[in-house]
Protein backbone atom coordinates (compact mmCIF):
# COMPACT_ATOMS: atom_id res chain seq x y z
CA UNK A 1 0.00 0.00 0.00
CA UNK A 2 1.40 3.24 -1.17
CA UNK A 3 2.44 5.89 1.87
CA UNK A 4 0.48 8.72 1.77
CA UNK A 5 3.58 11.17 1.59
CA UNK A 6 3.30 15.27 1.79
CA UNK A 7 2.11 16.75 -0.53
CA UNK A 8 3.10 19.52 -2.88
CA UNK A 9 0.55 21.86 -1.10
CA UNK A 10 1.87 20.47 2.40
CA UNK A 11 5.73 21.52 1.42
CA UNK A 12 4.87 24.19 0.25
CA UNK A 13 2.80 25.15 3.69
CA UNK A 14 6.19 23.42 5.28
CA UNK A 15 8.20 25.89 3.16
CA UNK A 16 6.58 29.42 4.76
CA UNK A 17 6.89 27.96 8.35
CA UNK A 18 10.33 26.96 8.45
CA UNK A 19 10.64 30.90 7.15
CA UNK A 20 8.22 32.13 9.99
CA UNK A 21 5.31 32.81 8.35
CA UNK A 22 3.21 34.19 11.17
CA UNK A 23 0.19 34.33 8.87
CA UNK A 24 0.51 30.69 7.54
CA UNK A 25 1.10 29.03 10.89
CA UNK A 26 -1.78 30.86 12.27
CA UNK A 27 -3.97 29.63 9.90
CA UNK A 28 -2.77 26.18 10.35
CA UNK A 29 -3.27 26.66 14.03
CA UNK A 30 -7.31 28.03 13.55
CA UNK A 31 -8.13 24.89 11.17
CA UNK A 32 -6.62 22.05 13.39
CA UNK A 33 -7.14 23.20 16.86
CA UNK A 34 -10.77 22.26 17.28
CA UNK A 35 -9.79 18.62 16.22
CA UNK A 36 -6.87 18.65 18.29
CA UNK A 37 -8.48 19.87 21.20
CA UNK A 38 -11.75 17.20 20.76
CA UNK A 39 -8.62 14.17 20.73
CA UNK A 40 -6.68 15.18 23.43
CA UNK A 41 -9.60 15.39 25.50
CA UNK A 42 -9.58 11.64 24.81
CA UNK A 43 -7.01 11.19 27.18
CA UNK A 44 -6.67 13.66 29.68
CA UNK A 45 -9.47 14.41 32.26
CA UNK A 46 -10.24 18.37 31.58
CA UNK A 47 -11.05 20.44 28.95
CA UNK A 48 -7.89 22.99 30.78
CA UNK A 49 -5.64 20.55 30.69
CA UNK A 50 -6.54 18.91 26.69
CA UNK A 51 -5.64 23.04 25.81
CA UNK A 52 -2.70 22.60 27.27
CA UNK A 53 -1.71 19.58 25.53
CA UNK A 54 -2.77 21.44 22.42
CA UNK A 55 -0.46 24.38 23.37
CA UNK A 56 2.67 21.84 24.22
CA UNK A 57 1.82 20.32 20.99
CA UNK A 58 2.36 23.41 18.67
CA UNK A 59 5.36 23.90 20.37
CA UNK A 60 6.77 20.43 19.91
CA UNK A 61 5.36 21.22 15.53
CA UNK A 62 7.30 24.81 15.56
CA UNK A 63 10.34 22.98 17.61
CA UNK A 64 10.26 19.91 14.73
CA UNK A 65 9.43 21.38 11.81
CA UNK A 66 13.65 21.27 10.52
CA UNK A 67 13.19 17.52 11.28
CA UNK A 68 10.16 16.53 9.22
CA UNK A 69 10.72 14.52 6.13
CA UNK A 70 7.84 14.44 4.75
CA UNK A 71 7.31 10.70 4.93
CA UNK A 72 3.50 11.38 5.91
CA UNK A 73 1.18 14.55 5.37
CA UNK A 74 2.08 17.26 7.15
CA UNK A 75 -1.80 17.28 9.18
CA UNK A 76 -0.69 13.56 10.14
CA UNK A 77 2.89 14.39 11.91
CA UNK A 78 0.85 16.98 13.82
CA UNK A 79 -1.61 15.14 14.53
CA UNK A 80 0.70 12.20 16.17
CA UNK A 81 3.01 14.85 18.17
CA UNK A 82 -0.11 15.87 19.79
CA UNK A 83 -1.44 12.02 20.95
CA UNK A 84 1.92 11.39 22.09
CA UNK A 85 1.75 14.03 24.55
CA UNK A 86 -1.87 13.45 25.11
CA UNK A 87 -1.49 10.22 26.39
CA UNK A 88 2.01 11.07 28.21
CA UNK A 89 -0.13 13.57 29.95
CA UNK A 90 -2.66 11.09 30.84
CA UNK A 91 -0.53 8.64 32.36
CA UNK A 92 1.34 11.27 34.44
CA UNK A 93 -2.41 11.96 35.75
CA UNK A 94 -2.83 8.37 36.29
CA UNK A 95 -5.76 8.40 33.87
CA UNK A 96 -5.63 4.87 31.81
CA UNK A 97 -8.65 5.15 29.34
CA UNK A 98 -9.69 1.69 27.94
CA UNK A 99 -10.16 1.59 24.45
CA UNK A 100 -14.02 0.54 24.18
CA UNK A 101 -14.77 4.02 26.61
CA UNK A 102 -13.32 5.25 23.66
CA UNK A 103 -14.26 3.54 20.29
CA UNK A 104 -17.90 2.87 21.88
CA UNK A 105 -18.54 -1.02 23.35
CA UNK A 106 -21.09 -1.90 21.16
CA UNK A 107 -18.68 -2.50 18.03
CA UNK A 108 -19.67 -6.16 17.79
CA UNK A 109 -23.41 -5.64 17.79
CA UNK A 110 -25.23 -5.66 14.34
CA UNK A 111 -25.89 -2.06 12.77
CA UNK A 112 -27.82 -2.11 9.51
CA UNK A 113 -27.97 -3.99 6.55
CA UNK A 114 -24.40 -4.35 5.47
CA UNK A 115 -26.05 -4.06 1.40
CA UNK A 116 -26.20 -0.32 2.93
CA UNK A 117 -22.40 0.55 2.34
CA UNK A 118 -20.22 0.11 -0.89
CA UNK A 119 -18.19 -3.16 -1.24
CA UNK A 120 -14.56 -3.64 -0.52
CA UNK A 121 -14.28 -3.75 -4.59
CA UNK A 122 -15.73 -0.26 -4.83
CA UNK A 123 -13.42 2.78 -5.32
CA UNK A 124 -15.97 4.25 -2.56
CA UNK A 125 -15.56 1.12 -0.20
CA UNK A 126 -17.67 1.93 2.80
CA UNK A 127 -19.58 4.56 1.58
CA UNK A 128 -23.16 4.29 1.61
CA UNK A 129 -24.54 2.10 -1.23
CA UNK A 130 -27.83 3.99 -1.23
CA UNK A 131 -29.07 7.41 0.16
CA UNK A 132 -30.99 7.24 3.63
CA UNK A 133 -34.18 6.66 3.43
CA UNK A 134 -36.41 9.24 1.36
CA UNK A 135 -33.26 11.57 0.81
CA UNK A 136 -33.51 11.46 -3.04
CA UNK A 137 -37.46 12.25 -2.90
CA UNK A 138 -36.96 15.17 -0.38
CA UNK A 139 -37.23 18.70 -1.78
CA UNK A 140 -33.49 20.01 -2.34
CA UNK A 141 -33.36 23.34 0.07
CA UNK A 142 -34.76 20.62 2.94
CA UNK A 143 -32.43 18.09 1.94
CA UNK A 144 -29.41 20.30 2.60
CA UNK A 145 -30.93 22.52 4.73
CA UNK A 146 -29.62 24.06 8.15
CA UNK A 147 -31.77 21.63 9.93
CA UNK A 148 -30.47 18.22 8.40
CA UNK A 149 -26.91 19.41 9.27
CA UNK A 150 -27.77 19.97 12.41
CA UNK A 151 -29.20 16.52 12.51
CA UNK A 152 -25.78 15.67 11.17
CA UNK A 153 -24.15 17.27 14.17
CA UNK A 154 -25.66 15.83 16.84
CA UNK A 155 -25.58 12.34 15.48
CA UNK A 156 -21.76 12.41 15.36
CA UNK A 157 -21.68 14.80 18.65
CA UNK A 158 -23.60 11.87 20.42
CA UNK A 159 -21.04 9.15 19.28
CA UNK A 160 -18.26 7.63 21.40
CA UNK A 161 -15.39 10.01 21.02
CA UNK A 162 -13.13 7.87 19.06
CA UNK A 163 -15.91 7.12 16.72
CA UNK A 164 -17.00 10.74 16.20
CA UNK A 165 -13.34 11.80 15.43
CA UNK A 166 -13.05 9.49 13.00
CA UNK A 167 -15.97 10.10 10.72
CA UNK A 168 -15.13 13.95 11.09
CA UNK A 169 -11.71 13.02 9.40
CA UNK A 170 -13.24 10.65 7.09
CA UNK A 171 -15.90 12.20 5.91
CA UNK A 172 -16.01 16.07 7.27
CA UNK A 173 -12.81 17.22 6.45
CA UNK A 174 -12.14 14.73 3.75
CA UNK A 175 -9.20 12.88 5.45
CA UNK A 176 -8.00 9.56 3.56
CA UNK A 177 -7.84 6.12 5.83
CA UNK A 178 -4.24 5.94 6.12
CA UNK A 179 -3.98 9.40 7.39
CA UNK A 180 -6.72 8.72 9.87
CA UNK A 181 -4.97 5.87 11.03
CA UNK A 182 -1.82 7.14 11.63
CA UNK A 183 -2.65 10.28 13.50
CA UNK A 184 -4.84 8.56 16.12
CA UNK A 185 -2.64 5.56 15.81
CA UNK A 186 -5.43 3.11 14.86
CA UNK A 187 -5.05 0.06 13.11
CA UNK A 188 -6.52 -0.93 9.51
CA UNK A 189 -9.26 -2.73 11.13
CA UNK A 190 -10.31 -0.48 13.74
CA UNK A 191 -10.17 2.39 11.93
CA UNK A 192 -12.70 0.23 9.28
CA UNK A 193 -14.55 -0.74 12.55
CA UNK A 194 -15.13 2.33 13.67
CA UNK A 195 -16.11 4.38 10.41
CA UNK A 196 -18.65 1.80 9.72
CA UNK A 197 -20.32 2.24 13.07
CA UNK A 198 -20.71 5.91 12.92
CA UNK A 199 -21.81 5.76 9.72
CA UNK A 200 -24.11 3.66 10.41
CA UNK A 201 -25.34 5.76 13.46
CA UNK A 202 -25.44 8.92 11.79
CA UNK A 203 -27.46 7.22 8.67
CA UNK A 204 -29.68 5.73 11.11
CA UNK A 205 -30.41 9.54 12.51
CA UNK A 206 -31.14 10.47 9.30
CA UNK A 207 -33.67 8.04 8.03
CA UNK A 208 -35.40 8.86 11.49
CA UNK A 209 -35.49 12.39 10.65
CA UNK A 210 -36.72 12.15 7.24
CA UNK A 211 -39.17 9.70 8.52
CA UNK A 212 -40.73 12.44 10.63
CA UNK A 213 -40.49 15.45 8.34
CA UNK A 214 -42.65 12.81 5.76
CA UNK A 215 -44.84 11.43 8.29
Amino acid sequence: MATHRASATDLELLAQLRAGDEDAFMTLVRSLTPSMRRVARMYVSTDAVADEVVQDAWLGVLRGLDAFEGRSSLRTWIFRILVNIAKTRGQREGRSVPFATLAGDDLDEPTIDPGAFRGAEDPAAGGWSTLPFDWRGMPEQRAEGAETLRVIGRAIAALPPMQAEVIRLRDVQGWSSEEVRNALDLSETNQRVLLHRARARVRRALEEHFRSVTA
